[in-house]
């Protein structure tokens, strides 16, 4: 027998078989380059701020953290053109581009859809490719109803008036001349610093974007661009066509601008307008959102915005900061246009969503009680204090983190341990050697009534230099009130803030001095 045929004729077999089983399982197993293809990539973590009205008739910042798909997500860029008739709008828009063009860039590399709107100059982009794509999208009929591509007007059964009056044409200054802008045709096209990719998108018609938003199966838009009270509003793609279409539509609320001029009413300062039609756009249409909810990083603000910015931080629920610290920023701090306000607010749970936008204050304003706060989370009010910026504390804030329980004595410099009961005869008593301190100017010299109970501080840290003592019928006074630094970091803490001390001149005046004193140069 020839062993050496039948070997050959083995080793081919095994050879044959060995290959059909190679090819078999690699073909059902896909490669790696495949496999990571296929993971999904992560989510947009939003934070959407809208209002809602509370039992009293008070607006109350309600904040949402929602996790959208990247792939059902798109940003139309609103009329970011590359002159205005106002010469100041056309500065702003020169200035606010670049950022821009880094959050497009960010969500595009995430696989957000990117739809560019600049009315009026499709002429000039008849033969980009991005333009013919958006013509051709397959036609979907708008619901019964809708005139889909119309400029939408304020609607009064929808909305208030605007809160600001920009029947001027809302040119904030005189062009370079020294007159005033006349109202023209200036603009030709988008501005050149956005830029405008292959994957994107170019139309200024409702038609197509709707067409867009339905054959793309798209369930979350982002509006950015100007102007936040004329063309996002009413633009037949902007945010009254949308939030009518019942789309999930917010406004990137530091991507945009206004049209409005502080010599008209109310009044205030430009930033503070674009802020009250913010406010506007939050409670009658669509929430906001921030651009550090796609890059991570603060949000945009304009050189000439020189407002002192302060965060909230409110997640407690003894005592109903989240009513009474809005409260007393409406009330108090936007007059005269010094200071601006972000409210963080969470009453359930152990993280805070959106305290991330602590990057974005001047002045922290805390107001929090035994919360497991992550270290992740807590790291922003570390970095806050590392660059050298203010802390204002009140009350529940000497126990505000069961993760961080050295922040009273590290930070606050205080030493909490109990507190006397709630009652009458409770006095705050304001130390005579500091009457001259401007936190105490104008609250007086005589003892004053409060409804906080007096909280149990001594010792305080050697460092720590008290302003107010308190006093609870016969039993030992304790500090109130102190200021200290930490770092660079300058800190003013107090224990009072039950809702009715919001109620006395002198813990007002307390809290209005502070914030000067925290905040001045």
């Amino acid at each position: 027998m020839n062993y050496s045929i039948y070997a050959c004729r083995y080793a081919l077999t095994w050879l044959f078989f060995a290959m059909l089983s190679f090819a078999c399982n690699n073909a059902s197993k896909p490669e790696a380059s495949s496999l990571s293809n296929q993971t999904a990539p992560p989510p947009l973590e939003m934070i959407l701020r809208s209002q809602v009205k509370s039992a009293d008739d008070i607006w109350q910042v309600k904040q949402e953290t929602q996790l959208w798909d990247a792939g059902q997500t798109a940003i139309i860029i609103t009329d970011m053109w590359n002159e205005h008739w106002c010469e100041s709008a056309t500065q702003r828009v020169i200035e606010l581009a670049p950022h821009m063009n880094e959050v497009v860039r960010e969500a595009r590399k995430r696989g957000v859809t990117i739809i560019h709107a600049p009315s009026g100059t499709m002429d000039t982009y008849s033969d980009y490719p991005q333009r013919k794509k958006a013509q051709s999208v397959a036609f979907h009929r708008a619901p019964e109803g809708f005139e889909i591509e119309n400029w939408c007007y304020l609607d009064p059964e929808m909305e208030d008036a605007l809160p600001i009056d920009d029947t001027d044409g809302g040119c904030d200054k005189p062009c370079a001349d020294g007159e005033p802008c006349k109202e023209r045709t200036a603009w030709s096209s988008q501005i050149s610093v956005l830029e405008i990719d292959d994957a994107d998108y170019i139309t200024d018609r409702g038609q197509e974007v709707y067409n867009l938003i339905i054959e793309k199966g798209i369930e979350n838009i982002i509006v950015m661009g100007v102007h936040i009270n004329m063309c996002v509003l009413g633009r037949p793609f902007a945010i009254r066509q949308l939030a009518n279409l019942k789309k999930n539509v917010v406004l990137m609320r530091d991507m945009t601008d206004a049209m409005y001029n502080p010599a008209s009413e109310p009044y205030v300062t430009h930033f503070r307008g674009t802020e009250l039609v913010t406010e506007h756009i939050e409670r009658f249409w669509a929430p906001t959102v921030l651009s550090s909810d796609i890059t991570g990083k603060p949000a945009f603000r304009f050189a000439e915005d020189e407002r002192v910015h302060i965060a909230m931080l409110i997640a407690e629920n003894e005592y109903n900061a989240k009513e009474t610290l809005p409260r007393f920023a409406a009330e108090h701090l936007t007059k005269g246009g010094r200071f601006a306000f972000n409210i963080i607010e969470q009453s359930q749970g152990d993280t805070v969503d959106a305290i991330r936008q602590i990057q974005d204050a001047d002045l922290l304003w805390i107001y929090v009680r035994r919360r497991h706060i992550p270290d992740y989370q807590l790291a922003y009010i570390k970095q806050h204090l590392d660059a050298g910026k203010p802390v204002l504390a009140m009350r529940t804030s000497s126990h505000a983190f069961e993760t961080w329980k050295e922040f009273d004595a590290e930070i606050l410099g205080g030493n909490y341990h109990n507190h006397h009961p709630e009652g009458p005869d409770t006095w705050a008593v304001p130390i005579a050697s500091e009457s001259v301190h401007p936190i105490l100017m104008g609250i007086g010299n005589k003892p004053f009534e409060v409804v906080s109970s007096l909280y149990k501080t001594k010792p305080l840290a050697s460092d720590a230099q008290p302003l107010l003592m308190g006093r609870y019928q016969q039993e030992e006074e304790e500090p109130v009130a102190w200021t200290r630094k930490v770092g660079e970091a300058n800190i003013f803490y107090t224990s009072l803030g039950h809702p009715k001390d919001f109620e006395i001149p002198q813990v007002n005046t307390l809290l209005l001095n502070a914030i000067e004193w925290l905040t001045e140069e």
